[in-house]
């Protein structure tokens, strides 16, 4: 019988084992090595396709493939054709290094689906021609049976049938946090993928117990396989700068054509141009409206967030996603490894006397513990029955905890590893107990029977059985609890009460007990453990919520951002943390009830709901794709596997660095080197500080270039020779942009950057601030330069001279202009005016040494028209030019008060 091809079925879980056996022509002996040849060269090898990859040649185009680039492009045109080559070549050179720059930032090869592939590329151990035999897990085909152990990862889709307490570690697939039990029997058909016991998925780990399975899905047929896909086919999001400078640059480009229009058709009527002067004029008014530096300006800026986010540990794979952080206004995080420390951790006990509450995270042994009224419990012995459930959660105990590379890595069951570290935190030394305490016995965990003992002796004829398990189970076998005057008579009731409480708040429960006897047994049997035991201790247990994260939530909310929590975990428990973090957990969606809604309900309920649970790689998709059809800029955190095409898609994705798969990493923006939620706040921080430093450039150049440009549309609309030249603006342009401008990119964060909310989505850069701005600096600009150019040519100076003073005053303008620029919003009057002043000072000196070579060279006055000035004419510049400074920071004492007024206005209406 012919095997079904991959894709064409995805419910092994809900079929039997005998349906399964029957579809791929298979039998419990495995699949004979011949047939196996025939089923690989029919479907393929078991591994994921390497993405196609661009040549690089390709991705440099791509770099040009941008608006305002095609408008330098053209002003590098224009400067030829008016034959200034040299001016042509510098906008060609700021065009080349940009979309360098964009290449190595931007254009490396999309790793995800190669990690992926890396990570589940391993050795299996199989059943080929009735022989249990190890082959590549490449080479395994649909219908092998195969045979999983303790340590394994999963080679491929498979359906069990053979299970001895397997449990498999799925959070890198489901974002589970707990290891799940496996067992044979059949799941519904419409079980999610996380709560499939039936089947073991590729990628994902088995921590505990042996399997046998039939390959039901190989290569990109698996769930790991339908990943990948989804992250190949989706397509990366412009940012909101890229967005703005898009706009920017049409609404710049029909601006600029207009007014050259304008200029050529009015200098005709009014004074009978030539139509080769007048093409001449509107070739000058272009080249001093277009921002030739700006790409430069937004690449540095860009640049100087990385290097300060990588300070603070936020690798930055994309460059233009450095600015979005900025804009984002939702973030949508995964729960296990990001807001939790994706450890087991035991957090509460209760004994028949007090509760105990246990700080600390992961493995890591350290932490206090202390009672419910908070009192400290003491050293081992000072408490007996705490320290008797230290013992047993000691002793009855495979796991293993230890120091690797200055963090504490667990080597078994996290829920082990959780009992452990409870332990070493009470004090308890694990190599003198078990030499005290020697095992003897183990009844192994069952499913079926849920609970693990073991059975140990001190030497001494004390024989004693550990037990540790289900709590239900153990109430059942147990008459009597030990307290501090010895065993009494349980309580069930208190017990039960307690568990249910550990199990409202999202905890797993784990009951410790045992049993003395005056003989040991001969054989060790469940009926020694399934009667006559003392209850000790309950243990709650949970992936506690990192403590930074919940500030750091607070931190958001304040900004005006909303934090969505987006897990694999069932819902009790996501509410539990959803809880703890400070989410709105009155609606806790699954991923069942999301597939059930509409595409509006959809829309509705990621708006309104803040936690999501038992969610698949789709639903996490499909919540960020609506969270932005409803003009959100969405951030999205996560580190597993599943995690990589909402990663992707989202308009910043953010992955761990440390705990964070290969698969999420590649596909991601941001990378935290310390898996710290803390340090998405600061790098919002950093990255609404970045785009206020564009903004800052972009407020500083245009008003500049209005300035320049309505000094050559004046002469011309009056009948007068230009007071400069386009040759002297293309310079002005370049030389201020390289000093001055360049300084704004390196301004620091502003006092209010974390308490404004973020910025409107689709807001353009051409605000009406901006507007304002424009008019008034442009405005002055203009009059202060025409007005010395026409003051020096009605006293008698040479054209050459009053060109110079022209030059220089728009020169002067920019650089009182600058004060101004450094601040958004704020005075420039304050001790905040000298924080990162030394920068200004190196840009000032700069332009100084370079306007004095330019203005006094006598290569420089033969190119571009210019004579020597003397200290009067400097003095005359300086004098005319500062009241630029003053008529902004009144404009920005304007707009503050009316902002003031405005919220005032707003919170009386509310």
């Amino acid at each position: 019988m012919d095997t079904p091809a991959p894709n064409k079925n995805s419910d092994w879980h809900a079929q039997s084992h005998e349906v399964v056996c029957q579809q791929f022509a298979t039998t419990r002996q495995g699949l004979a090595e011949q047939e196996a040849k025939l089923r690989l060269q029919r479907h393929g090898p078991n591994a994921l396709p390497n993405a196609e990859q661009a040549s690089w040649w390709q991705r440099l185009l791509a770099q040009f493939h941008n608006v305002l680039i095609y408008v330098l492009l053209a002003s590098a045109c224009i400067s030829a054709a008016l034959a200034h080559y040299v001016d042509a070549a510098v906008i060609l050179a700021v065009v080349l290094v940009n979309a360098i720059v964009g290449l190595i930032q931007e254009g490396k090869a999309e790793n995800a689906l190669r990690a992926i592939m890396s990570m589940t590329r391993t050795h299996t151990m199989v059943i080929r021609d009735s022989a249990l035999c190890e082959i590549d897990s490449t080479l395994l085909v649909p219908g092998d049976v195969v045979w999983l152990q303790a340590g394994d990862r999963v080679p491929a889709d498979i359906h069990l049938f053979d299970v001895k307490e397997l449990r498999c570690d799925e959070s890198a697939l489901t974002g589970e946090a707990q290891p799940v039990s496996k067992h044979a029997a059949i799941s519904a058909a419409n079980t999610p993928l996380a709560e499939r016991t039936n089947m073991a998925y590729m990628g994902t780990m088995t921590t505990y117990g042996v399997a046998y399975g039939v390959v039901v899905a190989t290569g990109m047929a698996t769930e790991i396989g339908k990943i990948s896909d989804m992250v190949k086919g989706v397509e990366l999001p412009q940012t909101p700068l890229q967005r703005q400078l898009g706009q920017f640059a049409r609404q710049l480009t029909m601006a600029i054509l207009v007014v050259c229009a304008l200029t050529v058709a009015l200098g005709m009527l009014l004074h009978q141009y030539a139509l080769g002067d007048m093409f001449q004029a509107a070739i000058g008014i272009a080249v001093s409206a277009i921002p030739e530096g700006l790409p430069a300006i937004v690449t540095i800026a860009l640049a100087i967030g990385v290097q300060r986010m990588a300070a603070r540990n936020a690798l930055v794979r994309r460059l233009p996603a450095v600015e979005v952080l900025g804009s984002v206004d939702v973030i949508c995080s995964d729960k296990t490894g990001t807001l939790t420390a994706n450890a087991m951790t035991a957090r509460e006990v209760f004994t028949a006397e007090h509760g105990y509450r246990i700080t600390g995270e992961g493995y890591c042994p350290e932490g206090s513990i202390t009672t419910r009224d908070g009192d400290h419990v003491g050293a081992p012995g000072q408490n007996g029955c705490f320290t008797r459930a230290g013992e047993i959660a000691m002793l009855c105990n495979d796991a293993r905890i230890a120091e690797e590379s200055d963090t504490w890595a667990l080597h078994g069951d996290p829920t082990e590893g959780a009992l452990l570290t409870l332990a070493k935190k009470h004090g308890l030394n694990e190599l003198s107990l078990r030499e005290r305490w020697p095992r003897i016995d183990l009844l192994p965990f069952e499913s079926e029977r849920r609970y693990m003992a073991t059975l140990h002796h001190n030497g001494e004829g004390h024989v004693r059985l550990m037990v540790k398990g289900a709590p239900e189970r153990l109430l059942q076998f147990a008459e009597k609890a030990l307290s501090s005057e010895g065993e009494k008579a349980l309580d069930s009731a208190t017990w039960q009460a307690e568990i249910d409480d550990f199990a409202r708040r999202g905890m797993r429960v784990m009951a410790l007990a045992y049993r003395d006897f005056s003989q040991r047994p001969d054989v060790l049997a469940h009926e020694d453990a399934e009667r006559d035991l003392v209850m000790v201790a309950l243990v709650g247990i949970s992936d506690p919520p990192r403590p930074e994260a919940i500030s750091s939530i607070g931190d958001c909310h304040a900004a005006g951002i909303r934090v969505k929590m987006i897990t694999g975990d069932n819902p009790v428990t996501a509410a539990a943390i959803g809880r703890e973090l400070g989410l709105n957990t009155a609606s806790v969606m699954t991923g069942a009830e999301l597939d059930a809604l509409s595409p509006e309900a959809l829309k509705t309920a990621a708006e309104q709901c803040d936690v999501f649970a038992r969610t698949s790689p789709a639903n996490k998709l499909q919540l960020v794709e609506a969270l932005q059809n409803q003009r959100h800029v969405v951030a999205m955190t996560g580190d597993g596997v599943n995690d990589a095409p909402a990663l992707r898609k989202a308009d910043i994705g953010v992955a761990m660095g440390q705990k964070g798969t290969d698969a999420a990493r590649d596909a991601a923006a941001f990378v935290l080197t310390n898996d710290n939620f803390s340090t998405i706040a600061k790098a919002v921080a950093e990255g609404r500080a970045v785009y206020d430093n564009i903004v800052k450039s972009i407020i500083f150049i245009l008003p500049t270039s209005l300035a320049e440009s309505l000094v050559i549309f004046c002469a011309i609309m009056l009948g007068w020779t230009m007071p400069v030249t386009p040759a002297q603006v293309l310079w002005i342009n370049m030389i201020t942009t390289v000093t001055l401008a360049l300084v704004l990119a390196f301004e620091q964060p502003e006092a209010d950057v974390m308490s404004r909310p973020p910025r409107p989505y689709g807001e353009g850069l051409f605000s009406l601030d901006l507007v304002i701005r424009m008019v008034l600096v442009g405005g002055l600009g203009a009059v202060i330069v025409f007005g010395l150019f026409a003051y020096y040519q009605a006293n008698g100076a040479s054209l050459e001279l009053a060109r110079t003073v022209a030059v220089n005053a728009l020169v002067m303008v920019e650089v009182f202009y600058l004060f101004n620029c450094r601040f958004l919003h704020q005075s420039i009057f304050g001790r905040h005016f000298f924080r990162g002043f030394a920068v200004t000072c190196w840009a000032l000196l700069a332009i100084v040494l370079v306007q004095g070579v330019f203005s006094y060279l006598p290569v420089s006055q033969q190119v571009f028209g210019l004579a020597s000035m003397s200290l009067i004419d400097w003095a005359i510049v300086v004098l005319c030019s500062a009241p630029v400074l003053l008529l902004v920071e009144a404009e920005k004492r304007v707009q503050r008060q009316y902002a003031s007024g405005r919220i005032a206005m707003q919170q009386a209406l509310s």
